[in-house]
């Protein structure tokens, strides 16, 4: 029974730690989504004409961790099938904060926009699931910025 106790304390604690902690991350990430608008990120592989550029490889990487919460839905999920929903706002932080430290090592340089971005999602460990995403793509800065 104090087993059982402490199972579901420790799932109530995960979920309330957990809504917090992503409610924070998503607060912050819509703040500088806002701030780094002015730069452009686009798949597009054909950069735009035009101007002469300096071109440099920029990268944004990222690792976030699920709560003890959301991975014990989705090994739930998983024993009978389906869409793992409670992974789904994880992906997504990550891909957005990948994102916006890709646009921050480019302005860092004086890039003016990044062209043939490509997104890398990889799981790292074996218990809580952690995944690493990276965005990376090319930097065209201008040469008077030199």
């Amino acid at each position: 029974m104090t087993q059982l106790a402490i199972f579901a304390v420790l799932l109530l604690l995960g979920y309330g730690f957990g809504q917090l902690a992503e409610r924070r991350h998503y607060r912050s990430i819509k703040k500088r989504e806002q701030e780094m608008t002015a730069l452009p990120a686009i798949a597009s592989r054909h950069p735009p004409s035009g101007e002469y550029y300096q071109q440099r490889l920029v990268i944004g990487s990222v690792v976030v961790a699920s709560d003890y919460f959301k991975s014990f839905v989705a090994n739930l999920v998983n024993v009978f099938g389906g869409r793992i929903k409670s992974y789904e706002p994880l992906l997504d932080r990550g891909r957005r904060e990948a994102m916006l430290r890709l646009k921050q090592a480019a302005k860092s340089q004086g890039a003016n926009i990044v062209f043939n971005v490509k997104y890398e999602t990889s799981r790292i460990g074996g218990g809580i699931t952690t995944i690493e995403v990276l965005a990376y793509g090319t930097a065209l800065i201008p040469l008077e910025s030199e």
